[in-house]
């Protein structure tokens, strides 16, 4: 459980800096800050995956709650609009918590008010729920005015007339369709009267998006209001269909049993690993008749980079490798020309395949998978061959000109294009295009071609494991060779060609991280040295050194100039789980390795209570102190943390 107390709830900055996440493993989510301000287009009570995971519509973004005491009305809503805050209902909270789902505490003239909500897990629903704590006698009810958004998560509403304002009542339950293209919106409740309202609130503003550089204005849309005795509590479960207002109890008590096994089968290390095993079940979700992984939340669909990586921590170190399974043999019937997907888009289902490492990332997984249930005959028999057939791809070419050289290393890019992790592209301009051998690719290359000779060793495949061993043996040769930057002592980021690129970036820990290390060992120490003075933060790694001209420290204003400097000093998270693996090859036999190690990830055991509640962010700002940047909640963050605290 996470708790915040009276000071901070209702310090209007302190509690309007909190988020907090509700999902519904299909891809749809809820999400809003403590105050109950929104500062977000993304935030909302009920986003829905329409076409699940995808197709995500933010149908109801929230309701206005007033308590009536005695006749005198307490506004327990708060909302930004142009100049002011009103009404200023954080006021009366005194606490919050996550247990394990948000949840508010208000006292309004010795009256205390408990609201609790969570999602139906595998539904486009959720359940909201207000109750009396403390009562002493007066007359007390609840008014609640829903304001309607029905618009894609990733857009704004304005008062327009295609906007449908009629409202249906049916058994005391009522329901919305705006628009003809989007579902119906059911509010089942247990209200005594319902009331017709028909109005318009306008220019809710979102600060966040407007620090962002977008349009940050909305007008929602109030079709009526709902009146509830609080002697026998609130009930309203929003849902794409009609349902039973007495289940709501039996819902929550499915969904608190869920997530207690959930602990129980992660077996968590600590309060902090307990916290990232909930969030990590929060990116799990299904596609079709197997899994996959949301990259973050709110914005980010599903992708095969994040995926992958992601994948170990996610499903291996929470104790659910059935599901890693099933995202494998998801994946595997994506593969087309040697290569994974990139990214699966919002609207439509033809898959971007623009990435060289999310298939390299494939290899790793398996290997990881294989590794924690000892499922051979899954590895061989489903996925083998089509490693293979993978590997011959990218020794023959395939897309974006990736291919094998001459050297045994990986080649890959071409103009216009992004395929590497660092992948900001404003327009026709790629930021960092890392066009021909990128560090990382090599690194990941190297223990793919470990993994299969592995793999054709255990499998009798004499051929495969002859051809695999001897390119991956000449691939460590040319690396070892060409990449070694003596003056720096470190290795350069990209060679194209005659051109070396020295930049001091974080891609080359992953040629000591990785399971099987492409570098000498007697380079270990000075390539992790070189990352730990230069790179890293409290929150991970800078994605370039402080020194550099190119550097940008802080991650703010428009578009153009958070893409810009994406992937030019912005600290990643992620990172920090590569970096501790190097650490632990670099200082193996160190006495005092362990409390080091808890040293490097002590500073995201405070964070779990900042920012998104219990979840970590994409990025940090790359100088300090660190504020945190990018989408809130970011699936490889939490995996990566996870993976090497339970180490």
């Amino acid at each position: 459980m996470i708790k915040l107390n009276a000071d901070i709830c209702a310090n209007y900055s302190e509690a309007t800096s909190r988020e907090w996440l509700e999902t519904n493993g299909i891809g749809g989510y809820a999400s809003g800050t403590v105050s109950g301000t929104h500062t977000r287009r993304y935030h909302g009570m009920l986003i829905a995956a329409t076409r699940p995971p995808l197709g995500r519509k933010l149908l109801l973004s929230k309701f206005l709650d007033t308590l009536i005491v005695d006749g005198e009305s307490y506004c327990l809503s708060t909302n930004q609009y142009p100049g002011t805050v009103f009404p200023d209902g954080y006021k009366y909270m005194t606490d919050f918590r996550l247990d394990p789902f948000p949840v508010w505490t208000f006292e309004v003239g010795g009256i205390v008010l408990e609201k609790r909500f969570f999602m139906i897990h595998g539904e486009n629903s959720t359940v909201l729920k207000w109750s009396i704590t403390h009562w002493v006698g007066e007359d007390c009810s609840l008014e609640l005015r829903p304001l309607l958004a029905f618009r894609d998560h990733h857009d704004l509403q304005d008062e327009n007339p295609d906007f449908k304002t009629e409202v249906a009542i049916e058994n005391g339950n009522v329901s919305f369709q705006p628009y003809p293209d989007l579902p119906r919106l059911y509010l089942n409740n247990n209200a005594h009267s319902i009331d017709e309202s028909g109005v318009w609130y306008h220019n809710f503003e979102y600060d966040i998006e407007r620090e962002r550089g977008f349009d940050y204005s909305e007008d929602l849309f109030n079709p009526c209001s709902l009146r509830f005795d609080l002697t026998v509590g609130a009930v309203v479960i929003a849902a794409l269909e009609p349902k039973a207002i007495n289940d709501a109890t039996e819902f929550e008590k499915r969904e608190v049993a869920r997530r207690r096994s959930m602990i129980d089968t992660a077996a968590p290390t600590g309060e902090s690993t307990s916290y990232l095993t909930i969030a990590a079940d929060q990116f799990i979700v299904r596609r079709g008749d197997g899994h996959t992984v949301i990259a973050g939340y709110p914005w980010f669909s599903d992708w095969g980079r994040d995926t992958m990586i992601a994948l170990n921590g996610l499903t291996l170190a929470t104790g659910r490798p059935q599901i890693a399974k099933s995202i494998l043999s998801q994946f595997s019937n994506f593969i087309s020309e040697g290569m994974l997907p990139n990214r699966f888009p919002d609207e439509g289902q033809t898959p971007d395949y623009n990435t060289v490492d999310a298939t390299l990332w494939y290899f790793e997984a398996v290997r990881a998978y294989l590794e924690a249930t000892e499922d051979v005959d899954f590895v061989r028999d489903i996925l083998y061959e089509k490693l293979v057939h993978i590997i011959s791809w990218h020794i023959c070419g395939t897309r974006f000109q990736i291919h094998v050289d001459t050297d045994g290393l990986l080649y890959a890019g071409e103009a216009g294009v992004q395929l590497t992790w660092m992948d900001a592209k404003i327009d026709d301009w790629v930021v960092t295009p890392r066009t021909g051998k990128p560090v990382e690719i090599q690194a990941l290359w190297y223990n793919a071609l470990c993994v299969m000779a592995d793999l054709a060793k255990q499998f009798r495949d004499e051929d495969g494991q002859l051809m695999f061993g001897s390119s991956a043996e000449k691939a460590k040769t040319s690396f070892n060779e060409q990449f070694w930057n003596e003056s720096e002592r470190c290795l350069y980021d990209v060679i194209n060609g005659e051109e070396k690129d020295a930049s001091v970036r974080p891609n080359q820990i992953f040629a000591v991280s990785l399971p099987h290390a492409i570098i000498d060992a007697a380079r270990y120490g000075a390539v992790v040295e070189k990352v730990e003075t230069e790179l890293l933060t409290p929150y991970g790694l800078r994605t370039l050194a402080t020194g550099d001209p190119k550097y940008v420290g802080v991650y703010t204003g428009s578009p153009l100039s958070r893409d810009s400097g994406y992937h030019q000093g912005t600290v990643w998270a992620w990172l920090i789980g590569p970096f501790v693996d190097a650490y632990r090859k670099a200082h193996a036999g160190d006495k005092r390795l362990d409390r080091k190690i808890a040293e490097i990830l002590a500073s995201f055991d405070g964070y779990l209570t900042e920012g998104c509640l219990g979840q970590v962010p994409e990025i940090f700002d790359g100088d300090a102190p660190h504020h945190p940047r990018g989408c809130p909640a970011q699936a490889w963050s939490v995996a990566e943390l996870l993976r090497v605290s339970k180490k």
